[in-house]
């Protein structure tokens, strides 16, 4: 029971990313299947991982965010075994990411990090995305590490008026 409760954990993750055309952090995933009371948090973190080690999605780690993304193995995976998810539960997904849809794919879409650079000083490195394309896409030097955290926070909440104020710049 336990092990077709993990496979069915797995298929509702590989149904989630397939139905986005964006990557899903640890955050968004774990809101619906633990709203949904599915699992517990650390059954699903074990899931992920298992997930990461068998291929079937791959990572990508942004500040304090973990983003999911399908692989080839993942989405072949989902398509033989996507009859096994109940209709009830495929609509629970639609209908948690047509609710929660803008605001995921505008926290997956806006994207801030910073590191240090052999200069001693950070550099922050900022974009948005629309699917798979690079909208925007810019680095900063910044003298200290606090000013790095300042811009990544202020990039996720004026990205849109940074990227209208350089077109209306440039054009």
């Amino acid at each position: 029971m336990i092990e077709s409760s993990y496979s069915l954990y797995k298929l509702i993750v590989l149904y989630m990313l397939k139905k986005v055309n964006f990557p899903l952090t640890n955050a968004q995933i774990s809101d619906f299947i633990l709203g949904q009371e599915y699992t517990s948090y650390f059954h699903l973190q074990q899931v992920l991982t298992e997930m990461v080690e068998s291929s079937l999605i791959q990572t990508e780690a942004i500040r304090n965010a973990t983003y999911y993304r399908m692989t080839e193995n993942g989405a072949q995976t989902l398509e033989f075994f996507e009859k096994e998810i109940s209709p009830e539960i495929k609509r629970d997904i639609t209908n948690y990411l047509v609710t929660h849809s803008y605001e995921m794919r505008n926290e997956s879409s806006t994207l801030a990090d910073y590191y240090r650079t052999s200069n001693q000083d950070f550099a922050v490195h900022c974009m948005v995305k629309e699917g798979k394309t690079t909208l925007i896409e810019l680095t900063f030097t910044v003298p200290t590490e606090a000013a790095a955290q300042t811009l990544c926070e202020n990039w996720k909440k004026k990205s849109q008026e940074a990227y209208e104020a350089i077109m209306k710049l440039l054009m």
